[in-house]
């Protein structure tokens, strides 16, 4: 067993972050328009020891959403809070500190969002994403789920998807693999919070249900997006410019909210591929080495891959398709979910 106190003496890292936020959220689904309802933070010191905890119901003004899940229903959460009202707090205690949490983009995005409609903005500039310190870890774990991770550590789970049972247990996790990361020199996979500045209220899209992972029927919109106008050119080549017609897939954590960038690369006509096929043009990860199926089948392709600074320098300058493209037919309809 790693001896934290010998590790916190003799080999922290000067570079590493002098604070986290442990954080988890329940939402009423997985999309852009769902919302919050129950929030947890765990405020850990340098070296990963608890400073204290907090716990709040948060009343999503709708529909609750997967109650089998989060076990929150729409009785329980009616005297709750809105969010503006604990707005403030949050904030409190996300201030200078790194947002921590599993799976953190979809954390991440929930609050980024939900401080946009409350004309407020989150206090925190990076975040760490504990299955990407577990892959930097290469910690030999079945799958990259939190009871796997709690399980690696001996972290009792006590309340699955309850926000506060699920902060503790990614804490407790947390500090090992934070203390094995600075005894063994790893770099620490930070990556930036940009505060959301592109939200507009829109009414929600029709709801449609799809299997979740849980056995049980979930609920989200449909964003089905235009159809790409152009015909897709072929692969990037590394060193000239993207052309209109591409088709663009991601994978992984962005710095950027993925729609938002998706949505700019829609808006520079850029075809954007829900997964990566011989057809595809470039995939965008930052983390390249991940064994994601998109990684994986981008390298069995021979799929170009870049960065996400390196695409969004690119965004900024899309040749214009040949011949100025052709429209495909009305009848075509929308794009398809996928390749």
């Amino acid at each position: 067993m790693l001896d934290d106190r010998t590790t916190a003496a003799t080999t922290w890292p000067t570079a590493y972050p002098e604070g986290y936020a442990v954080v988890d959220v329940e939402t009423t689904g997985l999309a852009r328009d769902d919302r919050i309802v129950s929030a947890a933070v765990y405020r850990l010191d340098a070296r990963g020891a608890v400073e204290d905890h907090w716990y709040t119901l948060v009343n999503p003004e709708r529909d609750p959403g997967p109650v089998w899940i989060h076990g929150l229903t729409s009785d329980v959460l009616a005297g709750a809070p809105l969010f503006g009202e604990i707005a403030a707090e949050f904030a409190a205690r996300l201030e200078g500190r790194v947002l921590v949490a599993h799976n953190a983009s979809f954390d991440w995005g929930m609050i980024s969002r939900e401080y946009a409609r409350s004309r407020g903005e989150a206090p925190t500039r990076q975040r760490l994403c504990t299955i990407a310190l577990a892959k930097e870890l290469r910690l030999p774990l079945p799958n990259l789920k939190l009871e796997s991770l709690a399980a690696h550590f001996g972290v009792v789970q006590q309340r699955a998807h309850h926000a506060l049972d699920d902060a503790r247990v990614l804490a407790e996790a947390f500090r090992p693999s934070l203390h094995a990361a600075a005894r063994d020199g790893v770099r620490l996979p930070l990556l930036e919070c940009r505060p959301l500045t592109e939200w507009s209220d829109s009414p929600a899209a029709p709801r449609v249900g799809y299997q979740s992972s849980y056995g049980h029927r979930t609920w989200r919109p449909s964003r089905r997006r235009p159809a790409c106008p152009y015909p897709n050119p072929g692969r990037y080549e590394p060193g000239k410019r993207l052309v209109q017609g591409m088709r663009v897939a991601f994978s992984g954590d962005t710095s950027t909210e993925r729609e938002l960038l998706e949505d700019r690369a829609v808006e520079a006509g850029l075809h954007i591929a829900t997964s990566v096929s011989r057809l595809t043009s470039l995939l965008v990860t930052n983390d390249p080495g991940a064994s994601t199926s998109k990684s994986v089948k981008a390298a069995a392709y021979g799929t170009p891959v870049v960065d996400e600074a390196a695409f969004t320098q690119l965004l900024a300058d899309v040749a214009p398709a040949p011949g100025g493209g052709q429209a495909k037919p009305a009848s075509e309809g929308p794009a398809p979910a996928s390749e």
